[in-house]
Formats: structure tokens, C-alpha cells, sequence
């Protein structure tokens, strides 16, 4: 089984952030996007400081994985303005890395995945083996990553996510289809990135593990922000009517 605290005390050290990333704070100011005649996000304002983890939540169809691909640059808004601490658009996506529910993985082994991220960002391939410790992955090294469970399969792209060394780690849903076991192993790699100083912005629907995990969250409903608190605030005493009726377990549409 996976151990969540695999990550050496001098690698912490080595990778630890010693000051606020870069490209944070991030401000949202009325961020639009339409498809056709459907407007899916609606004059999103945000704004996320530069530490911690942000739990995005919401019912299915808020918008929240769209809005991880808004700020990840895989599609561009109808209107709005993403503002990453100044810096332009390329200079941010370049510091993040993102991980979907369903793994994304080259058709080759273990190993040569990280290889193909260390080799295109230009850092050294010696970090591999630190990363497969890491994420508990060494022994499958040279087996096809193809081959790996569901589990595995994430753990892995956690590790090439990680490979970048990014400011901001989003994450979709990477524990939707896993078993518990599973789902704390990925909980423990990303906290851990959070200790370093890694930035998190992460969808579930998890109950549990927004708990466990946020120190804010933000609530999605019909495209548009119904709240954002911290994690004790919206937990205890949620404002917002969708999300009272969310937390209680009745359907929000």
C-alpha cells in the first residue's frame, strides 16, 4: 500500500516554496462562457489568495469542470477577465498542471512517462526515481503504464503533474471512480504538495473529502459563484439556500 509519507524531510527542504507563488493571487472578474445559447458560467468574480486548497463544489452541470479548464487555458471565456498576478495568460499555464478524473498516460512505461515531462521541461531525468518513491510507483518502474489500476493510474499522473514543479495544481474529481484506499493515497500526495507550498484548486463532490481537505470553498450553482467561505464557515453555517439544500442531501437543480 501506498505510504503518504514516502517524501524524505530533504526533499520536502528541497521543494519546499519559500515564498507566495508567482502567478497568485488569482481575481476573476465576471467571467462569462457561452456555448451557442446556453451561457454555462455567468459573471464569475473570484478572488484566491496564494496559499491553501480550494474545494470547488456543486451540483452536476454548475460548471466547475469548465471553469478548471477556463483557468488552465483549455478554452477561452466569452467575456471576463482572469487576472494571474499580472502575468499573461501563457506565463501562468506554463506554472500550473492539471490532473482530470480519468488519467490521461503516454502508451509506454511508467518510468518513460515521467521521463517525457522531466525531458520537456528541461529537468533532470534524476528526479524520476525521487517522484516514483514518492507516489509509491517505483516498483512498476518498467511496466506499461496501460497496465496499472485505476489508482496507480492517478497516482502516476499526480507524479507527472508534479514533475513540472507547479505553482498551481488543479485538480477534476481524481478520486471519483477509486476505492477509499485509493482515494487516500491521492489525498496524502496532494496535501503533501500543499505543505510544499503547491497551490490546490480542487473539484469533488466528496463530502468527506472536502472536509478532510479545504480550507475554503467555493459553491458552484447554475454557472454562477452562490458562495465562497472557509471550510468551517460553509460546513456549519452555509448562506446560500443551494447549498443548505446541497449539504442536507436535497437535490439542487
Amino acid at each position: 500500500m501506498y505510504d503518504a509519507t514516502t517524501l524524505t524531510d530533504a526533499a520536502i527542504a528541497r521543494h519546499t516554496v519559500s515564498r507566495a507563488p508567482a502567478i497568485l493571487p488569482l481575481s476573476l472578474c465576471d467571467l462569462t462562457l457561452r456555448f451557442g445559447d446556453a451561457t454555462v458560467l455567468d459573471g464569475v468574480s473570484l478572488d484566491l489568495g496564494p496559499t491553501g486548497c480550494t474545494m470547488i463544489m456543486g451540483p452536476n452541470g454548475a460548471g466547475k469542470s469548465l471553469l478548471l479548464k477556463l483557468l488552465h487555458g483549455l478554452i477561452r471565456p466569452s467575456a471576463g477577465r482572469i487576472d494571474w498576478g499580472g502575468h499573461t495568460a501563457e506565463q501562468a499555464i506554463a506554472r500550473q498542471a492539471l490532473v482530470f478524473q480519468k488519467p490521461v498516460l503516454l502508451r509506454r512505461s511508467v518510468a518513460a512517462n515521467i521521463d517525457f515531462v522531466l525531458k520537456a521541461r528541461g529537468k533532470s531525468a534524476a528526479r524520476r526515481q525521487e517522484l516514483l518513491d514518492h507516489v509509491g510507483l517505483s516498483h512498476k518502474a518498467a511496466q506499461p503504464a496501460r497496465l496499472l489500476s485505476g489508482g496507480e493510474a492517478q497516482r502516476l499522473a499526480l507524479a507527472r503533474a508534479l514533475a513540472t514543479d507547479p505553482e498551481v495544481l488543479f485538480l477534476d474529481e481524481p478520486t471519483a471512480s477509486l476505492d477509499p484506499a485509493s482515494s487516500l493515497a491521492i489525498e496524502g500526495i496532494v496535501n503533501e504538495a500543499r505543505v510544499r507550498g503547491v497551490r490546490i484548486i480542487f473539484v469533488t463532490h466528496d463530502m468527506g473529502q472536502a472536509r478532510r481537505m479545504a480550507d475554503d470553498v467555493v459553491f458552484l450553482h447554475r454557472g454562477r459563484v452562490a458562495e465562497h467561505s472557509t471550510a468551517a464557515e460553509f460546513f456549519d453555517a452555509p448562506r446560500s439556500a443551494a447549498a443548505q439544500d446541497y449539504l442536507n442531501g436535497r437535490l439542487v437543480v
